[in-house]
């Protein structure tokens, strides 16, 4: 098969194709090395190849000639987010003060991957300390949006989000806190999947996950194909079977969407396409109704009640007598941390009561009504160092855009995003579903769905020719 055809499939087919020994491991691998040579000096997308990569391709060639494979993801080569750590490979987290660290053991989801038969093949940029929304920092600088390269690709996990789309590689995992895998996916015009909190370890992150950020944070899988996406989940979930919920078993089940969250406005090619996906949904036969649902509009004030102080102490600690060493973004939070007030535990309190009160009233409307479908932001991606944008003639911080990504890590929800329409100028536009706690097979069901009708990721507009 020719290198622009096989960089192309699926990890579905490629598995299909190695267990059949129609390709191996090592071809597979030496095709992405090609692609990665030919595209990734353009949009500095992986940062670190694995050492031993073609190493780890022969073994698993070997392996498979004497019919021993390891499991689902045998000779399948797989990129990893540099917040996420590989034992004798280089993650740094975008810091200077972990710019040369060698983790001695692999992050639990990679030993996952690993034991599924994958090979690592390098890691992806990231922000400094996963600090969305642009991939850029003080060791390796920005990673470009393979549609523009004078586009952001997102952040956090905007590095992983560039690669896959370009075929640098099959897929990979990512993290998420406030949308780090959605808005990068959603930007580059792929699959992300920000599953319920807890489902998959987050053991060997950095930063760490804990107190209340750990009812928000995750990590994910993200590809080109929501199968694919399915299959990683079942593997990084430590499931031995994941219960793929069948679309004829949902037809009849209720969707709710909406374009306006009462908090950010979204561009007109925003809401054609969340438009487009729910129509999709409708000839599949689910019950389509426009509704907001009760209380996303408070998700925005909640994340930042929850989640920013909690985040800004967690950087001032790791930065701790380092402090030169933090990059522009990172040096700004922490003064700002110094010069500003500390939330107290009454404050925090009150912002935990007050989710769970909202949670509730969402969760209660979620039991006739279990799919929700939404924008992931405002707009599709913008230039480099973007501060404020123009929506609807409105001007809004970049942060502010994305309140609807960041409502579904405050209420703790799966929430699936996949390219469902392009901008004027090529650029994707992603949307998002989201089911209810654990209901992964739901969402990603649906989401198969709407890739089928408008035909998801689309290779001709990403540079993988």
């Amino acid at each position: 098969m020719a290198r622009d055809q096989l960089i192309k499939q699926s990890i579905v087919e490629l598995v299909s194709l190695i267990k059949t020994k129609q390709v191996s491991p090592v071809e597979v691998v030496d095709d992405h090395l090609d692609q990665i040579e030919q595209f990734n000096s353009a949009l500095n997308a992986i940062v670190t190849l694995s050492p031993d990569l073609l190493d780890q391709a022969r073994a698993s060639e070997a392996m498979l000639a004497r019919e021993n494979l390891l499991g689902p993801l045998h000779g399948i080569p797989l990129t990893i987010k540099d917040t996420i750590a590989t034992a004798g490979i280089r993650t740094t987290s975008g810091s200077r003060r972990r710019e040369n660290y060698l983790p001695a053991a692999d992050a639990t989801v990679v030993a996952r991957l690993k034991a599924a038969g994958a090979i690592v093949l390098g890691k992806t940029n990231t922000s400094e300390m996963a600090i969305p929304y642009e991939t850029d920092n003080p060791i390796f600088g920005r990673t470009n949006n393979p549609y523009n390269q004078s586009l952001t690709s997102g952040g956090s996990s905007g590095g992983e989000a560039s690669a896959i789309a370009a075929c640098l590689s099959p897929a990979g995992i990512g993290s998420d806190l406030s949308g780090s895998i959605r808005v990068p996916a959603h930007f580059c015009g792929i699959v992300g999947l920000k599953p319920t909190s807890g489902r998959i370890p987050m053991q060997g992150h950095v930063p760490a996950v804990h107190n209340a950020l750990a009812s928000g944070a995750c990590i994910g899988p993200m590809a080109r194909r929501v199968e694919d996406v399915s299959l990683l989940f079942s593997v990084l979930a430590g499931a031995q079977e994941f219960a793929t919920a069948a679309e004829r078993e949902l037809k009849g089940l209720r969707v709710g969407w909406y374009d306006y969250d009462g908090v950010t406005p979204v561009s007109a090619e925003t809401t054609l396409t969340v438009k487009a996906a729910v129509n999709a949904l409708a000839g599949g036969g689910y019950e389509v109704f426009n509704e907001r649902p009760p209380g996303v509009e408070h998700g925005f004030r909640l994340w930042v009640d929850l989640f920013s102080q909690a985040s800004a102490a967690d950087l001032q600690e790791f930065y701790s007598g380092a402090e030169d060493l933090a990059g522009p973004l990172a040096r700004k939070i922490l003064e700002a941390t110094k010069e500003g007030r500390s939330q107290s535990p009454e404050e925090l309190q009150l912002a935990l009561r007050k989710r769970d009160h909202f949670r509730g009233q969402l969760l209660t409307w979620m039991d006739t009504t279990p799919l929700i479908v939404a924008p992931v932001g405002a707009t599709p991606a913008f230039p480099h160092g973007t501060q404020r944008l123009n929506v609807a003639g409105e001007s809004i911080s970049v942060f502010r855009a994305f309140s609807y990504s960041q409502a579904f890590n405050v209420f703790d929800l799966p929430s699936v995003v996949l390219p469902a329409g392009r901008t004027a100028e090529g650029l994707p536009i992603g949307v998002q579903i989201v089911g209810l706690p654990n209901a992964e097979a739901s969402i990603l069901a649906a989401a198969a769905i709407v890739e089928r009708v408008l035909g998801g990721w689309e290779p001709e507009l990403s540079g993988a020719q």
